[in-house]
């Protein structure tokens, strides 16, 4: 027994001389490491009114991922994406269109946010149509699946995407209408599109929803936003499993902090400042570096044997 707590302790001196001789040093800024330098906090204090014009974001979103190469893993493609005005959904706009897909995109009322994505994926060389409207309301869901269908001439991929987040520092303070307005948007919006979507696909489809790391960690600020992502999750899981017989995919990606119109429309002004600051990078994503995930998901050549998946892009886990 006393040779085994010898052994203890001379690790224990080893671990010690080689913490003296050298120590640890703290790496400042955030890290970066993909094609290009990405913005870090402290950003600019700001505050947006809902639900969020891109365009007045300082910095601005990096959605077009100018290193990213298409090779043709949605030829002939069409996809359906929701909040595609802005945003992550933005950001796969463009990539479906370098990948040879056609897209529809859903979005509430940032008209002008739509028109400059529609403007992106045209310059990609490919259609994109705008249709406007709630998701929340069954009829538009089916009737911008409809539209999608005959403008684009079929519907391959959809992205659901669209979301309500608004921080509540104190649970008594979380209103019925609130968690009404949070649940219709994240949950019934997603319901919705997906069963529209769903009639219209075959074998080699795919359904891809945004989650987030607030369905995976919860969050003590977003009570109603955690347990519609967490919901979101269990959906994906359950009709992945459902619509397997069909060869429809379903799966999600599920975001840690990214820097888009949601989170500066959502928290005060002094927190948008140091927004993504406490994740293991230091530093919120860019929409571009989430939608290379979107592009693997819903093309076949990628994801053929993946459904009911939940893909975490939370920019490292710092649990102990």
């Amino acid at each position: 027994m006393m040779k085994a707590v010898a052994a203890h302790r001379r690790i224990q001196k080893q671990v010690a001389r080689a913490d003296r001789k050298r120590p640890k040093q703290e790496v400042k800024g955030a890290m970066q490491a993909g094609a290009r330098r990405y913005p870090e906090p402290p950003f600019p204090k700001q505050h947006i009114a809902k639900p969020g014009r891109e365009a007045t974001l300082d910095p601005q979103p990096l959605y077009d991922a100018p290193f990213y190469r298409g090779s043709g893993k949605l030829e002939g493609r069409v996809a359906l994406i929701t909040g595609g005005d802005s945003g992550i959904g933005r950001a796969v706009a463009v990539l479906f269109a370098r990948e040879g897909a056609d897209v529809s995109i859903v979005y509430l009322s940032e008209h002008a946010d739509a028109k400059r994505t529609r403007e992106a994926v045209q310059r990609e060389g490919r259609r994109c149509i705008l249709i406007p409207g709630d998701v929340t309301q069954r009829a538009f869901c089916r009737q911008a699946v409809k539209r999608t269908v005959k403008e684009l001439g079929g519907l391959n991929v959809l992205v659901n995407n669209a979301a309500f987040q608004l921080h509540v520092s104190r649970f008594e303070d979380l209103t019925e209408a609130h968690f009404d307005k949070t649940m219709k948007t994240n949950l019934y919006g997603y319901f919705h599109m997906a069963q529209a979507a769903a009639e219209r696909m075959t074998h080699g489809d795919a359904i891809i929803n945004t989650g987030s790391v607030t369905g995976l960690l919860g969050n003590k600020d977003l009570l109603d936003y955690s347990t519609t992502k967490g919901g979101i999750h269990a959906f994906t899981r359950s009709l992945g499993t459902h619509l397997a017989p069909r060869g429809i995919r379903v799966n999600a990606v599920a975001p840690g902090p990214v820097w888009t119109p949601l989170n500066p429309a959502d928290k005060q002004a002094k927190d948008v400042a140091k927004f993504g600051a406490d994740t293991v990078m230091k530093r919120p994503a860019q929409p571009e570096e989430i939608a290379p995930a979107y592009v693997f998901l819903a093309s076949p050549q990628c994801s053929s044997y993946i459904t009911g998946e939940i893909l975490p892009i939370i920019g490292g886990y710092a649990g102990g």
